[in-house]
């Protein structure tokens, strides 16, 4: 699609800054018709998004080097949380993990150059066509904003002191990274007529290795945000997490479900501080039922210190009314903030855990001491934040000391008298006509009266009253006097000569200079905020882990569960859970799960996937024993659905996401596949997946893979690194189904599981008794073709030496010695001698029933030369 051909400039007070407004495909298709061009500020989030994207205006910027093995650079600035990150990544040609890196982000504005989009360069394809799972625009700039110069320099004047010489060190070559945030602050300064002081930016390079890569396909198969059939459900890993009381801790445990740490060293600390919480209850319940949780349940939709403290920093071109309200405000919840650091100082003193100790020195008292001298040296005592608008308007007012300006103190004056005038008003009327009335107060109207619907049952309401309507049992009205008492408190008109927009502006000046002094000690209170949004995401983990029953993973060589429960689902039903065993390692890497329908297949694969992500990101996990490799790719191929918009089958859909992970899987991955190849024939299924699990296998990544093709199981079960498991039921004389849940060795052994599910439904007799002939007939055909042959036996062997090696390696590092170790050996001996005795017992019947064949048919064709002679003769 071609893109506007006129370009705007936004301000005729910068120079000329011509940029593009691109509309996707897709937005036409949903709107019929191309969108209009948008305007310059954060725009509400729809809930299109999969991602549970919150309302955050986030400048992305992306430029790529072209090659066979593209690098992308990334700068993300968040113009709500006062925080920009940067990013360089190796990607590959279907930039997997450059989709991933902004589904983390979700931006609402992704900057790419004008030469990208025509022709569209593939990297330009790719993130178009994935454009609404985070409901982002593109905007197209030219390719001059994107410069490395001007990188550098925005850094070394915009991020704090004590970080410039750390991320100068971190982007190091990081060249297409480096201009990427020169193209997003050039475009948030000229284009959005927006400015950062100096030195308040919180700045920092993420490097892409750092994280589990987790793609857009997973993250919505697996629910990990948000649940795919009621959005507003918290039947998802997010939502089941999600016990956090502020805002920053809810975003922090987001962008940690979507990108799960690699580093051992970082989820030791996060479990130790996890396991002293949950021991520790003296300090659990300080840190969520003392002063400082009671006053953010208050606050919790409004009170985000991130925001607070990145509106600080934050300079529009023209500073109105508006700006010098919020300013005050700023600095009011500022103030609110500073009060509920000292209650988690306190809740933590104790602590033993490293994490913790981190925490609690970052809320000493003493770090706060210059910030909380500037603002009490402005603000009175007993200012305090409010919700209500009328609260906070007269908090506004009388926020600054007394005395400091007279002018000041006398347009408070002026306010005062003003309120009192329409507060008698109002009472007058009361009295004058024998109403309960009762004065209110919003930013639209200014005050208004309202009065109980049940004292107008006999009369109506006077004419004096004007503006009447009826809001549920209440009916809002107001009277021309009060109107006008409105114009000398209210901002309408918006003149300096109002009461209260006069007070706002001899207040600006004060708070302005407060906020630049302010300013230089941003980076400790972003840093204090850092440290309570990780407090609030460890507590939260701790509620959910005390309430549930959950167990401290250990990190290891092999993945091992000990009556694991699927998380989510556990929560979600009202029948008890059947919990089930997990272990792979390198011989047990590939696991085919076979089973009847509804015997529990995808629920036992999906909790593998999700307690993973769990592990990762330094939760504990719903089982007795845990123990988890590293994971560095999360892979699921586990939806069944046509791709309307994308016109494709569901075959099609399944083809496209399996060529997707077979591209990028390797043996530090982690993949669960359902129910491959039922989109199509199921010959054509059956071939297609024993190819695709050919490849999994080679590839030495740990997969759990759900299937009904017994056959699948069947061939590949002498392949090294392949188990085979199933999920019980049975068959009661009644002929009913019970489905058990319950894992067990080998593949499902049930035949015609189909038939018997069927014979619960209402089908006709004869069209079971049918099926059940032709399906026995089958099966003796298949039961004639089976052989034990020398090559099976080989791989039998091969796969049992195997399997000892991987014993002994476990052996070698685990914690077992003495008596315990010796006897675990000589089990391990005796138990490896018999099955290599039945492998050999079985190899010497298969080489006699060979010998035996092999003279029938000699006999029979030395028969057949006989009777062939004789009937010459």
């Amino acid at each position: 699609m071609s893109r506007p051909t006129t370009s705007r400039s936004v301000s005729s007070s910068y120079p000329t800054y011509p940029y593009y407004e691109y509309t996707t495909t897709a937005s036409r298709n949903r709107a019929g018709q191309a969108s209009k061009g948008r305007s310059n500020t954060a725009r509400p989030r729809t809930g299109v998004s999969t991602l549970a994207v919150t309302d955050q205006q986030i400048i992305c910027a992306v430029s790529e080097s072209r090659g066979v093995a593209p690098t992308v650079g990334l700068a993300f600035v968040n113009l709500d949380t006062g925080e920009a990150a940067l990013s360089q990544i190796c990607d590959n040609q279907t930039y997997v993990r450059t989709l991933a890196k902004l589904a983390v982000y979700c931006p609402s504005q992704v900057l790419i150059m004008s030469t990208a989009a025509n022709p569209k360069s593939k990297l330009f394809c790719t993130i178009e066509d994935h454009l609404d799972a985070f409901n982002g625009s593109i905007i197209l700039l030219d390719r001059r904003y994107w410069a490395e110069n001007a990188g550098f320099d925005y850094i070394q004047q915009l991020a704090f002191a004590e970080d410039i010489e750390a991320i100068k060190l971190a982007i190091g070559t990081n060249y297409f990274a480096v201009c990427c945030i020169a193209a997003a602050l050039k475009y948030i300064e000229l284009g959005m007529s927006t400015t950062f002081p100096f030195q308040s930016l919180r700045i920092k390079y993420e490097p892409s290795e750092g994280s589990m890569m987790i793609d857009i396909s997973t993250i919505r198969s697996l629910e990990l945000i948000q649940n795919l059939e009621n959005p507003k459900s918290e039947a998802c890993l997010f939502g089941l997490l999600n016990d956090t009381l502020t805002p920053m801790g809810s975003r922090l445990l987001r962008s940690n479900i979507l990108q799960p740490l690699t580093d051992p060293n970082t989820l030791s600390l996060r479990y130790d501080a996890l396991e002293e919480l949950t021991t520790m209850e003296e300090m659990f319940f300080a840190t969520r039922a003392g002063s400082y949780t009671k006053e953010l349940r208050t606050l919790k939709n409004s009170l985000d210190s991130d925001r607070v403290l990145s509106a600080l920093i934050v300079i529009p071109a023209k500073i109105s009314v508006q700006y010098c309200e919020q300013s005050i405000n700023n600095v009011i919840m500022l103030k609110h903030f500073l009060n509920m650091v000292n209650p988690i100082f306190n809740a933590v003193s104790g602590a033993r855990s490293e994490l913790l100790h981190e925490i609690r020195d970052l809320c000493r008292p003493e770090n706060l001491e210059a910030v909380e001298a500037l603002i009490y040296g402005a603000l009175n005592e007993d200012t305090a934040y409010a919700k209500q608008p009328l609260e906070l308007r007269n908090q506004r007012t009388y926020a600054m000391k007394s005395g400091v300006n007279g002018l000041l103190d006398v347009a408070r004056q002026t306010y005062k008298e003003a309120v009192q005038d329409a507060d008698e008003h109002v009472q007058q009327l009361g009295e004058t006509h024998r109403l309960p009335l009762e004065m209110k107060f919003d930013n639209m109207r200014g005050f208004y009266i309202r009065v109980p619907v049940s004292e107008l049952e006999d009369r109506a309401l006077p004419a004096t009253f004007t503006n009447v309507f009826r809001k549920k049992n209440k009916v809002e009205c107001q009277t021309l006097d009060l109107m006008k008492m409105n114009q000398k408190v209210c901002l309408f008109p918006p003149q300096i000569t109002d009461s209260h927009a006069e007070v706002v502006m001899l207040c600006d000046r004060t708070v302005q200079d407060l906020v630049v002094e302010l300013r230089s000690h941003l980076s400790i209170l972003f840093k204090i905020s850092e440290a309570i949004s990780m407090l609030d995401m460890m507590a939260a983990f701790a509620s959910v882990v005390t309430a549930c029953d959950y167990v401290r993973p250990q990190i290891g060589r092999a993945l091992a569960l000990k009556a694991a429960r699927h998380p989510v689902k556990e929560n979600d039903s009202n029948v008890k859970f059947v919990p089930n065993d997990v272990y792979a390692t390198q011989q047990t890497r590939f696991q085919i799960i076979t089973g009847c329908n509804m015997s529990g297949k995808s629920t036992y694969i999906r909790s593998v996937a999700l307690m993973s992500v769990m592990a990762q990101i330094g939760s504990f996990v719903p089982a007795e024993y845990a123990a988890f490799p590293i994971m560095y790719q999360l892979f699921a191929r586990v939806s069944a659905d046509d791709s309307i918009e994308a016109n494709v089958s569901t075959f099609a859909a399944e083809m496209r996401e399996m060529a997707f992970i077979l591209h990028n899987i390797d043996r530090r991955s982690l993949a669960i596949v359902d129910e491959l190849g039922r989109g199509t024939s199921s010959q054509d299924g059956l071939a297609i997946a024993l190819a695709i699990a050919e490849a999994l296998i080679s590839s030495r990544a740990m997969v759990w893979f759900a299937t009904h093709f017994r056959d699948l199981a069947r061939f590949l079960e002498e392949r090294a690194g392949v188990i085979n498991l199933h999920l019980q039921a049975e068959m009661t004389q009644e002929n009913e189904m019970s489905m058990l849940y319950k894992l067990a060795q080998g593949a499902v052994q049930e035949q015609h599981y189909g038939i018997k599910m069927a014979k619960l439904m209402p089908l006709p007799p004869d069209v079971i008794e049918y099926a059940e002939v032709v399906a026995t007939r089958l099966q003796e055909q298949i039961n004639k073709r089976k052989r034990t042959s020398f090559p099976v036996l080989r791989e039998r062997r091969r796969k049992l030496i195997l399997n000892l090696k991987e014993h002994l390696l476990q052996a070698q590092s685990g914690q077992m010695e003495g008596e315990v170790l010796t006897s675990w050996l000589r089990e391990l001996q005796r138990e490896f001698v018999v099955r290599m005795m039945q492998i050999e017992k079985e190899a010497e019947e298969a080489r006699i029933e060979e010998e035996i064949m092999s003279d029938t048919m000699t006999g029979d064709s030395q028969d057949m030369l006989t009777d062939a002679g004789q009937s010459t003769t």
